[in-house]
């Protein structure tokens, strides 16, 4: 018997639309998230930079391939965000204490306090982007798009 192709084996029979792959959607929510996050945020940050610095915040120093585990980036992406938070002074490598072949990124004393001064914004940038939904469909979307990642 012959080999079927992918799409044999998946029954593609509908017509491609971009409007209703769910990559499409996705990214055009982050970037309308992300719009926001710039608006509101500002401090030249980026989501991706944000992200790092609010994880550091939160869980303490860590390694750089850590944190970019803890923040679903790649190695060359966490060193880029890494490098561009260290020139802004608002990160630092210091030897682990425990290993002192390995570095660890710590949040510079300006780094806490832009985190601390930028919460609340971030934290109204998620209810920008929520706000077209209701508490159930809030909840609904998270749970749903947890069971993706």
């Amino acid at each position: 018997m012959a080999k079927q192709s992918l799409r044999q084996r998946l029954g593609a029979q509908r017509p491609y639309v971009l409007d209703e792959q769910i990559g499409y959607v996705l990214r055009q929510v982050y970037q309308r998230h992300a719009a926001l996050f710039m608006a509101v945020v500002g401090d030249d940050l980026t989501p991706t930079q944000w992200a790092a610095l609010s994880r550091l915040h939160q869980g303490g120093a860590c390694s750089q391939n850590l944190l970019g585990r803890q923040t679903a980036m790649d190695a060359s992406t966490i060193k880029g965000v890494v490098d561009r938070l260290r020139a802004r002074g608002l990160v630092e490598r210091r030897a682990d204490p425990d290993d002192g072949r390995r570095l660890l990124i710590h949040l510079s004393e300006g780094g806490t306090e832009l985190v601390l001064r930028n919460l609340p914004l971030a934290q109204l940038v998620t209810e920008q982007t929520l706000a077209p939904l209701n508490a159930d469909e809030r909840i609904s979307l998270r749970h749903l798009l947890l069971k993706l990642t």
